[in-house]
């Protein structure tokens, strides 16, 4: 079955997978604009009654908002999309997220409106968490459910390549704005020029999105009838075991990037006293490297299987977490830069296949409810409390970073036992891993 349908729309498929690069570009685009700004500004605007650590604490914990409400959303828009298809549901993602960041960037400060300024903060970063938790599961099926089955670990890739973009981007602006003004300038209006940005970006996006078409696999399940009433209920009821597996193979993508494009900012800038360019910059070009190493491993998974490069990049993340760290604390900006890179290499041979990987793991029928609650899942327990415990551990300890890197190595260690205990779903000749799944599913 699959692989008819990818034969027939393999013609589609390049203007599919760069109309879902581009979509993911600029919804992670505004999703990573929070982190950047949750390290540099919010604890000054919005808590400047607590002290510098709790400030900062307090900023990374509206971080992890956003991490609480993807489950929510991957929830919300998992649902409607296995039932009333993939397109819809990323037309809404994409509003609800272009809309929340614009408002953030129109916030007044705790000096304004006192409380409510870190209350509608926190308001609005749920609505970007919601939006993102839909966002992944919609893409990423949009891609592989377009592609033929022997390329679907590259097409899926593509929107992957969005995380990298909307970090590239986010950063340059970032980076553009901290260096044009002043510290004073750039706390009272700089760091909102991003967010602000942001609706034009959506607008374009939006307009992408109403152009393509519903994905082959989602309209067969319609001529079938076999459009599942509560999905969510029969992932769990059957799939469980693959949702943990999909959240443990996902942890060390997640945590370990979110600790290595956030919380290094604040390491950097308050404990190496080092400018927070040096960090900045250094993430652009891990940016570079992330972006293509995402194709390279998700050809690679085509060939030699998705758990083997998941394998692969963990075993590499969890070996090399404590010299990225000593590379970072020589505060050589080369080095900390090579750091950077080396920690998104090792995301990229993870994160790459995971489109395909989770795709294939659940039925056609509750695809999206299974793929973006094992994803959100992690999101929560890895990517969004990254920050916040490595910042926290820091505080505690006071012996340095090593237990950053501790704290990295084991995120790696939780997807290395999680990849080798999951199933390898790459076709096999001429059989379909999903669509057998699917099958079973159906």
């Amino acid at each position: 079955m699959s692989e008819a349908i990818g034969a027939s729309k393999s013609s589609s498929i390049g203007r599919v997978a760069l109309a879902s690069w581009i979509g993911t570009s600029i919804e992670w685009y505004d999703f990573f604009l929070y982190s950047t700004a949750a390290s540099l500004v919010f604890s000054k605007l919005f808590f400047p009654t607590l002290n510098p650590f709790a400030g900062q604490l307090a900023a990374f914990a509206t971080f992890w908002v956003g991490f609480g409400a993807r489950p929510v959303g991957g929830i919300f828009f998992g649902h409607f999309g296995d039932r009333i298809g993939r397109k819809n549901m990323l037309i809404l993602t994409i509003l609800i997220m272009g809309l929340g960041t614009f408002l953030i960037g129109c916030l007044p400060g705790y000096s304004t409106i006192g409380i409510f300024a870190p209350i509608l903060l926190v308001v609005l970063r749920f609505a970007q968490g919601f939006a993102v938790g839909g966002e992944w599961g919609g893409a990423v099926l949009m891609a592989t459910e377009h592609s033929p089955t022997a390329r679907r670990g590259f097409f899926g890739s593509w929107p992957q390549m969005g995380v990298p973009v909307g970090l590239l981007l986010s950063s340059l602006l970032f980076s553009w704005t901290a260096s044009t003004f002043s510290s004073a300038q750039f706390l009272a209006i700089g760091w909102r020029i991003p967010f602000l940005v942001s609706i034009v970006m959506v607008l374009i996006g939006l307009f992408i999105r109403l152009r393509i078409t519903e994905t082959p696999h989602f309209e067969e399940v319609k001529e079938r009838r076999a459009i599942v009433r509560v999905p969510l209920l029969q992932v769990l009821r059957k799939d469980f075991k693959n949702v943990l597996l999909a959240a443990g193979i996902f942890f060390v993508a997640n945590g370990g990037f979110y600790v290595f494009i956030t919380f290094v900012v604040t390491y950097g800038t308050t404990i190496l006293k080092m400018p927070s360019t040096v960090f900045l910059n250094g993430t652009l070009v891990s940016a570079v490297v992330l972006f293509f190493t995402l194709p390279l491993a998700g050809v690679l998974s085509d060939r030699y299987g998705r758990r083997t490069l998941c394998l692969i990049g963990s075993a590499f993340t969890a070996l090399m977490a404590f010299p990225m760290f000593m590379l970072i604390d020589t505060k050589s900006a080369v080095l900390i830069t090579l750091a950077l890179c080396l920690a998104q290499f090792g995301t990229g041979l993870v994160y790459g296949p995971l489109a395909a990987f989770f795709t294939e793991l659940f039925g056609t029928n509750v695809r999206y409810s299974g793929a973006s609650l094992g994803y959100q899942a992690a999101s929560v327990l890895a990517g969004g409390p990254a920050p916040f415990v490595a910042a926290l551990l820091l505080g505690v300890s006071h012996d340095g970073s090593w237990i950053i890197a501790l704290y990295v190595a084991i995120m790696a260690l939780i997807t290395l036992v999680s990849s080798y205990l999951a199933p390898e779903t790459k076709p096999v000749g001429s059989v379909d891993a999903a669509a057998v799944s699917g099958a079973v599913g159906d």
